[in-house]
């Protein structure tokens, strides 16, 4: 199918711009895109008639290449009643994600090619969205024997992590390191210093303190971090931090950045659009991991964003059943589902003014397709046709009634919002449209 998008705001988070223009798509590609001048010129100009396209008017909405999404916990194997690949995968087609980068921290954990082999076919089945899987970087998750990263890289894993269990033993991590460096293979990190935070249900400061809850110093990040820039200098891994929430741990990855370290950091959506004040009375919806921060350590993640030094916006998409949420706050599991609310979450940030739809996309798209190697996250010729059509401005109030994910934990449950997905296309195909 040959289909042209006109009149379509075009947000090309490479070029930085933002212009009104067309885009056609031929054979899962995008073949040609411009801006300004009219459909029938533009056709012209390709060689096409219009009766052999099938065109759709935009009506001045955005048109963006389709969101990368790295840490998207899908509970298949083991918990397949929290999410399964089909739920997240309408779910992130609905919230204009169209490649899920998946955690292995599932019952059992993704760490032998037998069961990284049965995720791919579930998530081939079942998914309407790209399915990438990561796989575990030690045996269990457990920190003590790494896995067989070389199979495990030929079985399809992407990139390797034990999630939010950090290694601890450093022997461990630095011979991980240095086979994933032999191999180019990409190492994902959880920077943390686990004395620190273990059993922590929040930030330290003033109001942990009169909520009478169990807290960590931003410093257990800082920390974690430094120890990991000194393994990769050592070993000279290719690493991503996977959340990076506090202002104390910028100037370490400023300064790894400037040193010519292979490092890139990302960040959840939570973080950047939620502070610790939002926990208010207990609501466990709110308890995420790392645990939600200070206002002006929000206000610096998002100019670290804005600068290009945090690379990368994701959903940290980790779903949890009522019977986990419901509890005390301090017994409550931690996680948020986010597939469907990161893009309207994250317009939040350009209706504020603190970033444009450019370097929105650059991190939400752009980055995490490069930093993987992946020919997607881009409006140029020659990319698959991964858009994602949306409405920036158009305002609702979100009800978590009517999410696709099985499990509804989110914080953003009756919250007002502004900005929807209309179409979500994968290889040129669509796979979602708004009703």
């Amino acid at each position: 199918m040959t289909l042209l998008f006109t009149n379509a705001r075009l947000i090309d988070p490479e070029a930085g711009t933002d212009e009104t223009g067309h885009l056609l798509v031929q054979d899962g590609v995008i073949a040609a895109l411009a801006t300004g001048g009219g459909a029938a010129a533009f056709l012209a100009a390709q060689g096409l008639k219009p009766e052999a396209v099938t065109i759709e008017d935009a009506r001045g909405h955005c048109l963006a290449p389709g969101i990368v999404d790295i840490g998207v916990k899908v509970c298949e194997p083991g918990e397949r009643h929290k999410e399964s690949y089909r739920s997240a995968g309408l779910a992130a087609a609905a919230g204009g994600v169209t490649t899920m980068v998946t955690r292995p921290d599932t019952e059992p954990a993704i760490d032998t090619p037998e069961v990284l082999e049965f995720v791919r076919r579930r998530a081939n089945e079942a998914a309407p969205v790209r399915v990438l899987p990561m796989a575990a970087l030690t045996k269990g998750r457990a920190g003590r024997e790494m896995t067989e990263i070389g199979f495990l890289m030929d079985a399809g894993a992407v990139a390797f992590t034990d999630c939010d269990h950090v290694v601890t033993d450093t022997k461990v991590l630095s011979r991980a390191l240095t086979y994933a460096r032999s191999l180019g293979a990409l190492v994902i990190a959880h920077p943390q210093d686990p004395g620190l935070s273990a059993g922590a249900a929040a930030t330290s400061g003033k109001f942990a303190s009169l909520r009478g809850l169990p807290a960590v110093s931003p410093m257990a990040e800082r920390m974690g971090l430094d120890r990991d820039i000194a393994l990769i200098e050592m070993t000279g891994a290719k690493y991503h931090a996977d959340q990076i929430t506090t202002r104390r741990a910028l100037p370490a990855l400023a300064r790894a950045k400037r040193n010519g370290l292979d490092i890139t950091a990302g960040i959840s959506i939570h973080h950047l659009t939620l502070n610790e004040f939002d926990v208010a009375d207990y609501r466990t919806f709110f308890k995420v991991k790392p645990p939600l921060r200070a206002e002006e350590d929000r206000q610096g993640m998002i100019e670290a964003v804005a600068e290009g030094l945090i690379d990368v916006i994701c959903s940290m998409h980790t779903p949890q059943d009522e019977e986990s949420k419901r509890r005390p706050f301090e017994e409550a599991a931690s996680g948020a589902v986010a597939l469907e609310t990161l893009l309207p979450a994250a317009l939040r940030l350009y209706h504020a003014g603190h970033l444009t739809l450019p370097q929105l996309f650059r991190a939400m798209a752009l980055n995490p397709a490069k930093r993987l190697g992946l020919p997607t996250g881009r409006l140029s010729v020659g990319a698959p046709a991964d858009l994602v059509l949306f409405d920036a401005d158009v305002p609702f109030v979100l009800d978590r009634a009517q999410l696709h994910s099985k499990s509804r934990n989110t914080p953003f449950d009756g919250a007002r919002m502004q900005g929807r997905v209309l179409a979500t296309l994968v290889a040129g195909k669509p796979v979602y449209r708004r009703p």
